[in-house]
């Protein structure tokens, strides 16, 4: 299990802000800032722990939106990885936009990448197979991806 945060911080945005962008979507532990010149600069969240996606998980349910979630963690799996993009501004308000990719967001995205030998598992804890807009079934947070 392998989990990479990133986005970018443009040099027009305020690195707090980005940070609780971030802190909306994720639990963050040890982050990164990496200069990349100009002004420009990275911000970088990396875990082996699938616990700090625990926000995500319950801002999917608050806004209910798994059936939209899982289709796209679908069509955005590779093999072991899944890429879930989100916009950086909504998610600074407290919410979840996935976006396809990045120019959909205008000051760029929030890049989550998930990776695990049991890809699956995580995508049906993160957003279950619903029916009527409830979940058809809740899994605890697997310990073992």
């Amino acid at each position: 299990m392998y989990i990479r945060i990133e986005t970018e911080i443009r040099p027009t945005e305020d690195a707090h802000k980005v940070v609780k962008a971030v802190a909306n979507l994720v639990y963050i532990d040890k982050p990164k800032i990496e200069e990349l010149g100009r002004g420009y600069k990275i911000l970088i969240i990396e875990s082996t722990n699938l616990s700090v996606l625990q926000p995500l998980h319950d801002m999917l349910r608050r806004q209910r939106i798994l059936d939209t979630a899982r289709s796209y963690m679908y069509r955005h799996k590779r093999g072991e990885v899944v890429t879930i993009m989100v916009n950086k501004q909504v998610a600074y308000q407290g919410r979840i936009s996935l976006v396809e990719k990045s120019s959909e967001s205008p000051l760029g995205a929030i890049t989550i990448i998930i990776s695990s030998p049991q890809i699956d598992k995580v995508i049906d804890w993160l957003a279950p197979k619903t029916a009527h807009g409830r979940p058809l079934w809740e899994i605890e947070m697997p310990r073992d991806v």
